[in-house]
């Protein structure tokens, strides 16, 4: 405990709720912080793509930062994240309140609760200071960027690890393995009545032990709570696809995003998005309301809490299908109460034509239908194991930072295995986060003795991370190291012929492989306009022979049945 003087009030409180801390007072902050309070303890852990290294506020009522020890003791891990986007900075500021209300005896942290807060993530964002490039938000004064210093929107970034924020996100988040992650954000689209909205990760995805106690038990205790101290929350509005006449469907988070990154481990995550044309000091205010009654209920329900993650790890490793993508059930449904605004047209000043504006003198609450259930698709049954080439280091890097266990082949050996051909795929045509990612892919599966070398990588599934591992490694996934262009080499030819030269060995190997010799007359026969053509036909000899190249399209990550 310490006095804390008025020349130690925030930039925050003393410019009355209208401004936010510059990197440099936040770290002066929380230095302080720990100077003066034996329950609060700053450290670096991984660097950043500004340079700077990545802190982290380590926050226990008894001083004792072991964080093995936190795990031994049963105490809930709450892991905060502020500043993925610090145009966005309310968790920036309502966390260096709560924590300095922590230290003043203020606000009391339960014993069998412990927190890690990122005071600030995209530090580079930060340091790029304006007060224009939030057009659509109401304050504070000036602002950071939402780009790192990369010019990446980190909240893309978790699973391809782009950045070295992303990498020492990745450290961080294996070593404290949190039982709740918040990641503090400000929303934008439409206009509303409501300040706080709320993203909670899927209830589905979450799984059969975690998934259905959020949703009948947890999340409403943290509504009501809300509610009490006067901020009537509701889900996170995406705009984009909503049409209140048919419903509202939950936000869905692929594991690019923080929450469903950290949801393929077994985190529950919560990601707050104030509304940006509500005044900045209400936005801070209900994001500390949040925090704080988040850690007040997971202290309430630490034993369950830590026995449904305990459950929920052993589940992960004896599951055997997993859903690569997910669905609204249309026939799963609830209400919500949505507080919004009528929509009006007036003469827009800026075009001379019409425009449209949320009448904010004819509120309106309707109930709305929600539909929080999503359905498995695209199931994968679990292999035994896959193999990974050494070569593809890049992979095995990121599979490493998240604490996955690779054995390595100690001679060179040949292997049955299930192997993957690329039948077809498309690309982003303009980049997207630093890639031209890769969707619509469709694969045809077949059985093969491979060779494999010493050295390459065996990644056995019988892990807590298999889902993780069945996310990133199947080349169908959304968000996995093929979509992300990981394996790209793959996709382009090597090696080629000369039409001279060729038409002497094509004529032979039509000679000597009666079956390629069968598949070329019929191909000529049911397509009149390839029999006319000789560079397809030689093109086909080549690559239904033995000389074309057997690596072009097949994808190099085998499965062990």
């Amino acid at each position: 405990m310490f006095f804390w003087s008025i020349a130690q009030v925030s930039s925050f409180e003393k410019s009355n709720g209208k401004e936010t801390a510059t990197y440099s007072e936040i770290v002066q902050w929380y230095k302080l912080l720990d100077k003066k309070s034996t329950s609060i303890k700053v450290i670096e852990l991984g660097s950043t793509d500004a340079g700077y290294p990545l802190q982290l506020v380590l926050v226990s009522d008894d001083g004792k930062f072991n964080l093995t020890n936190w795990h031994e003791q049963n105490k809930v891990i709450v892991l905060i994240n502020n500043g993925i986007h610090p145009g966005e900075p309310d968790g920036i500021d309502a966390s260096m309140l709560l924590l300095r209300d922590i230290a003043i005896g203020k606000v009391v942290l339960p014993k069998n609760v412990t927190l890690a807060i990122i005071p600030v993530y995209n530090i580079g964002g930060c340091l790029n200071r304006n007060s224009t490039s939030r057009v659509n938000q109401n304050g504070p004064s000036s602002f950071g960027f939402r780009g790192n210093s990369q010019n990446l929107d980190l909240n893309r970034d978790f699973t391809k690890c782009d950045s070295r924020e992303a990498k020492s996100f990745a450290a961080i988040f294996h070593l404290l393995q949190p039982t709740i992650f918040i990641d503090n954000h400000v929303s934008d689209g439409a206009d509303y009545q409501h300040t706080m909205t709320l993203i909670t990760t899927q209830y589905d995805k979450l799984g059969p032990v975690i998934g259905p106690w959020v949703r009948d038990f947890f999340e409403p205790v943290i509504y009501a709570n809300m509610k009490k101290k006067g901020w009537d929350m509701i889900p996170y509005v995406d705009f984009e696809f909503a049409d209140f006449d048919k419903g509202m469907t939950m936000f869905y988070d692929p594991p690019r995003y923080s929450s469903g990154y950290t949801s393929l481990f077994n985190t529950i995550s919560f990601v707050p998005e104030t509304h940006m044309l509500k005044p900045y000091a209400q936005r801070v205010k209900s994001t500390y309301d949040l925090m704080s009654g988040i850690i007040e209920e997971a202290s309430k329900n630490a034993a369950t809490l830590i026995q449904k993650r305990k459950e929920a790890d052993m589940a992960s490793i004896t599951q055997q299908q997993f859903p690569l993508k997910w669905e609204p059930i249309d026939s799963s449904v609830s209400t919500i109460f949505f507080q919004g605004y009528e929509k009006d047209s007036a003469l827009s000043e800026a075009t001379g034509l019409t425009k449209m504006y949320f009448d904010h003198s004819r509120p309106f609450i309707k109930e709305i239908k929600y539909f929080n259930r999503f359905r498995a698709q695209d199931i994968i049954k679990k292999p035994r194991a896959y193999i990974i080439p050494a070569g593809w280091e890049e992979v095995i890097a990121r599979l490493k930072m998240n604490q996955v266990k690779l054995h390595q082949l100690k001679c060179d050996t040949s292997i049955l295995v299930t192997a993957y051909h690329i039948d077809d795929y498309k690309s982003l045509s303009k980049a997207y986060e630093k890639h031209h990612k890769n969707y619509g892919v469709k694969v045809s599966a077949s059985s093969e003795q491979h060779p494999f070398l010493k050295g390459d990588y065996l990644v056995y599934l019988d892990q807590v991370s298999d889902r993780y591992l069945i996310e990133m490694l199947e080349p169908t996934g959304d968000d996995g190291f093929f979509a992300w262009n990981f394996f790209d080499g793959i996709l382009q030819q090597k090696e080629g012929y000369s039409d001279y030269r060729w038409e002497e060995l094509a004529a032979e190997a039509l000679k000597s492989d009666s079956i390629l010799r069968e598949k070329l007359d019929h191909k000529k026969a049911t397509d009149p306009i390839f029999a006319r053509d000789a560079q397809k036909i030689l093109d086909f000899i080549y690559r239904n022979s033995s000389y074309y190249e057997k690596s072009h399209m097949m994808y190099p990550v085998y499965r062990i049945e």
